[in-house]
């Protein structure tokens, strides 16, 4: 099998000869480590890690992903230093306290958000969502061109990304006064939505003129440690009638099948039937730490297609501990099917490069049928 083959049989609960070999990511700051601890320059050259070959293609609408999608973006700069902080503007809009210099691995500050009320929504920021701007699509037509003639000669899967409706509500307002919107402002959220959806809608409309898409996925976050941010009420009140108009005319566009991929940290049990209602096909990381174990969802949920749910913490306590959680989830789920191992989230620099690799290894040794 290629690496499509493999993807779509995956997709479909079809055996494959192994289970898809990815990552979410890894942090920059590890990579700095390892290159001390002997990571060779040619590592991704060589594949050190035994990752498969991509299978996918951006069609490449920008739709944002944590940050809304501005056209212009706010301009990123240093607002005050304040010893070893800085208060920093960032492309969404946003001041934050952050370490001097220094940027991740940290949960900043926020200290103020784009969105506070009517006035600030119609005048400074719904115009950077304007979906008649012509700078918005000026790299469409040849993004979606060589998509398309990946998904020609390889079978290349075409994805497209955007940012959910939380997501999107939240880096407007904030955490904590998004909270306060939903009751004091419930107009003023249905707004912010409504522009959600024409522009998202308007983007996948002209896409989908230029490209069939395989995978629509969305950046949501809105779960935390014990569950979803907000209520499942809220939800239906303030997101899914967006959704749920969104999706079907995505799916009314094209004759192939188009999978809706959902991505949310923390503890992601409470969020699954309500995507579901919507169709969704995918879900991950299914954060461990968060009290996700994708083997009980995988059995909670027998056509949801999972990825992730590889404890980040665990590779930084040892092979007894890699071998330990990697036995209780890869038999299970190589069994189960429809499954890609991947950490919860990104490898942080507390991974040593040789627990790296034996994780790598384990995870080639443990994955085939």
């Amino acid at each position: 099998m290629n690496s499509v083959e493999r993807m779509r049989a995956t997709y479909e609960f079809r055996p494959v000869d192994h289970l898809f070999r990815k990552e979410f990511y890894v942090w920059n700051e590890a990579i700095e480590r390892w290159k001390t601890e002997g990571l060779p320059a040619d590592y991704q050259k060589t594949n050190l890690f035994n990752y498969d070959p991509g299978h996918s293609i951006s069609a490449g609408a920008n739709l944002g992903w944590c940050e809304p999608p501005f056209v212009p973006a706010y301009e990123a700069k240093v607002i005050e230093v304040q010893g070893d902080h800085e208060i920093i503007q960032d492309v969404a809009g946003r001041w934050l306290k952050v370490f001097k210099g220094r940027r991740h691995g940290f949960m900043p500050d926020y200290l103020r958000h784009p969105v506070s009320n009517e006035k600030d929504w119609e005048r400074g920021v719904a115009p950077r969502l304007d979906p008649r701007s012509p700078a918005r699509w000026a790299n469409l037509d040849a993004s979606c061109a060589k998509a398309a003639d990946a998904a020609r000669r390889n079978g290349t899967l075409v994805t497209q990304g955007l940012i959910g409706g939380y997501m999107y509500l939240r880096a407007l307002m904030g955490p904590e006064d998004l909270l306060y919107a939903f009751h004091d402002q419930p107009r003023l959220i249905h707004e912010m939505m409504k522009r959600w959806l024409l522009l998202m809608d308007t983007a996948l409309e002209k896409t989908q003129e230029r490209v069939e898409l395989d995978e629509l996925s969305m950046a949501e976050d809105i779960c935390y440690n014990h569950g979803l941010l907000i209520s499942p009420a809220m939800v239906r009140e303030f997101l899914l009638p967006y959704y749920r108009e969104l999706i079907h005319q995505a799916r009314q566009r094209q004759r192939r099948r188009l999978y809706l991929t959902v991505d949310t940290d923390g503890h992601a049990p409470a969020a699954i039937p309500l995507y579901l209602e919507l169709g969704m096909d995918i879900m991950w990381p299914f954060e461990v730490a968060s009290g996700c174990d994708v083997v009980e969802i995988g059995r909670r949920y027998p056509r949801l297609i999972i990825m992730g749910g590889i404890d980040k913490r665990v590779l930084a306590a040892g092979k007894e501990a890699i071998d330990a959680h990697l036995n209780h989830v890869i038999p299970a789920m190589l069994r189960r099917g429809g499954y890609v191992p991947m950490c919860d989230h990104g490898v942080p620099d507390n991974v040593s490069l040789e627990s790296y690799l034996y994780y790598r290894r384990r995870i080639c040794e443990m994955d085939q049928a």
